[in-house]
C-alpha cells in the first residue's frame, strides 16, 4: 500500500507489552524523519499476535487528536469495526514492528550496534601440558581471534607438569592473559611466576598455600550442593585480601543442571558484590547438541545475574565454535537486557542451521516458469513440495536428486560429465537446504551464519553463469519475476 503524507499527523501505534520499548526505539527516529508524532499505546496484552478486533473494540482508548491508528500485522477481525467506533483511519501494519521503517517507504530495519559486553570469556586449551607448545600456541591465537579475553592452561589432573612455566610465558609473549587451571602446586607456582593472572580454582584443600600467591583465586565449594563450604571460603579469602572471583559449579543435565542455575542465583542474592563466573563448558562440552543456543542461553543467564566471567572448552565436534558463539551472545544479551528489547534483529550470525526467513515460491509458478523456457539450460529450485529441475525438455519434481537427474538425463542425453557434476553439486545443495529450511539460490553461497567462519570450515567457489550448464537466474529473460 502507498502510505500518504504523515507529516504533523498524530500517529497512534498499538502493541503488546513485550515489544514495547523496541517500537518506542524504532519510532524515534523514523517519526523525526518523516514528521510526524507517534504515540504508543499496549491494551493489555503481552504479545502483539494476542490482538484482535474484537478485543480492540473494548480495550483501545484513541484520543481524540488522532489522525491515524497503526496495528500490528497479526491483528485478526475486521478493522472497518475500529474505524467506525473510533472515527479515524485504522491500518495494520507489518507483523514485524522492525519492518515499520521499509513500511513507511524507507530503508530497511537498521543494525544494533553489538560493540558492547559485560561478560569475559575464559576459553580453556584442555590437556595443554600434553601437547606440543607450537599447536598449544596456535589454539590459543586462534580462540584469541574468536574473542577469548583469557587463555586458560588446562593442565591433567593427577599429574605434575614442567611445562606449565614455558607454556605460560610463550602465551605472554603473543601478548595473551593467562589462567591456570590446576590444584597441583608446582603448576601453579610456574604459572604465577611467568605471568598468569588467575588462578582455577581454590577450595579448602589448597587455600593456605594458594592465598600466598597474592594472585586472583576462583573460588568454588568443596562439593556443588555445599554452599556453606563457599561461604566460608569466601571469608577466609577476604580476610587475607587476596581477589577472588566465585563458582558455585555448573553441573550438567542430568546431574543436578536446575539445581546448580538456583545456587548461582542464590549466591548471587547472598553476595551482590562479589565477582563471579560460570563454567558453561560443564553443559556444552556434556550435551550432545549444537552448542550456539545453549551457549546464548547461558549468556543470558550470567547477564541478568551479573555474572562477569565464562570458561568454555570446544573439544567437542557439536561445540567447536564455542569461544566465537560466546562472543556474539554476550553482546546480543548485553544490548537485549540494556535497551530492554528481545534478541532478535541483531545479526545472523548464531542462526546457522536454519535460515530466519525463506523466500517461497509456490508450485503455480513453478509450473509456468517451467512452461515458458526456451532454452537448455538448467533451472533448480527447492520448494515445499520437493526439488524442481527445469529446462525446455521438461519439468521433473522429487525429493531424491538421484532420481530427479535419472529422469532428465533419458530427455537430456547430450549432458557431459562437467555439466553433470554441476547438475550434482547444485542439487545436492538445494536437497540440503530444503532439508533445513535454508533458502536457496541456484549459484549463490548458503548462509550458514557463523559456521561458515569457524576454522576448518569448507570455502565452496560456485560456478559462474558462464560456466557450461549453469544458468544465471537474475539474468535470463525466462527467469522467474521477482
Amino acid at each position: 500500500m502507498t502510505m500518504p503524507d504523515l507529516r504533523n499527523q498524530n500517529l497512534l501505534f498499538v502493541t503488546g507489552h513485550l515489544a514495547e520499548n523496541s517500537l518506542r526505539e524504532i519510532l524515534q527516529p523514523l517519526s523525526q524523519k518523516l514528521g510526524f508524532r507517534s504515540h504508543v499505546t499496549v491494551p493489555g496484552v503481552q504479545v502483539a499476535a494476542l490482538l484482535h478486533v474484537d478485543l480492540l473494540k473494548r480495550r483501545l482508548t484513541v484520543p481524540a487528536d488522532i489522525d491515524r491508528v497503526i496495528l500490528p500485522g497479526w491483528v485478526q477481525g475486521n478493522i472497518q469495526q475500529l474505524e467506525d467506533q473510533f472515527g479515524c483511519p485504522v491500518i495494520r501494519g507489518p507483523k514485524d514492528l522492525y519492518d515499520l521503517p521499509e513500511f513507511f517507504g524507507e530503508a530497511q530495519r537498521p543494525r544494533a550496534a553489538l560493540d558492547r559486553y559485560s561478560i569475559e570469556i575464559i576459553g580453556e586449551i584442555n590437556h595443554a601440558t600434553r601437547q606440543p607448545l607450537s599447536k598449544v600456541i596456535e589454539e590459543a591465537r586462534a580462540m584469541h581471534r574468536a574473542g577469548a579475553d583469557v587463555i586458560d592452561v588446562g593442565c591433567v589432573p593427577g599429574e605434575s607438569s614442567h611445562r606449565v612455566g614455558e607454556i605460560v610465558r610463550r602465551l605472554r609473549s603473543e601478548q595473551l592473559r593467562v589462567s591456570i587451571d590446576s590444584f597441583d602446586r608446582s603448576e601453579v607456582e610456574q604459572a604465577v611466576e611467568a605471568g598468569a593472572e588467575l588462578i582455577l580454582s581454590c577450595n579448602q584443600s589448597n587455600v593456605d598455600w594458594v592465598t600466598q600467591l597474592q594472585t586472583e583465586v576462583v573460588l568454588i565449594p568443596e562439593t556443588p550442593s555445599d554452599l556453606p563450604s563457599l561461604d566460608r571460603l569466601i571469608e577466609q579469602v577476604s580476610a587475607r585480601s587476596v581477589p577472588f572471583r566465585v563458582d558455585p559449579i555448573l553441573e550438567p543435565i542430568g546431574m543436578g543442571f536446575t539445581a546448580s542455575l538456583q545456587r548461582y542465583l542464590q549466591v548471587r542474592q547472598c553476595y551482590p558484590d562479589v565477582p563471579m563466573m560460570m563454567g558453561v563448558g560443564n553443559l556444552t562440552e556434556l550435551t550432545e547438541v549444537d552448542s550456539a543456543g545453549v551457549n546464548l542461553l547461558m549468556a543470558a543467564v550470567c547477564e541478568e545475574l551479573g555474572i562477569q566471567s565464562v570458561l568454555t572448552t570446544q573439544v567437542a565436534g557439536w561445540c567447536r565454535g564455542s569461544v566465537a558463539e560466546l562472543d556474539v551472545a554476550r553482546r546480543m544479551v548485553h544490548h537485549s537486557i540494556q535497551q530492554k528489547t528481545l534478541p532478535k534483529h541483531l545479526g545472523i550470525s548464531l542462526v546457522m542451521l536454519r535460515d530466519a526467513r525463506r523466500r517461497k515460491t509456490s508450485s503455480e509458478a513453478l509450473q509456468q516458469l517451467a512452461s515458458a523456457i526456451t532454452d537448455g539450460n538448467f533451472r533448480i529450485f527447492a520448494a515445499d513440495d520437493g526439488l524442481h529441475l527445469m529446462n525446455r525438455r521438461g519439468h521433473w519434481i522429487g525429493e531424491q536428486p538421484f532420481e530427479i537427474f535419472g529422469s532428465a538425463l533419458q530427455q537430456n542425453p547430450d549432458i557431459d560429465a562437467a555439466h553433470a557434476f554441476y547438475l550434482g553439486f547444485e542439487m545436492a545443495r538445494a536437497e540440503m537446504a530444503r532439508l533445513l529450511g535454508k533458502h536457496y539460490v541456484q549459484d549463490e553461497g548458503i548462509s550458514w551464519g557463523l559456521a561458515g567462519q569457524l576454522p576448518g570450515s569448507a570455502t565452496v567457489h560456485h560456478r559462474k553463469s558462464s560456466d557450461p550448464g549453469s544458468a544465471s537466474i537474475e539474468n535470463s529473460p525466462d527467469a522467474e519475476p521477482s
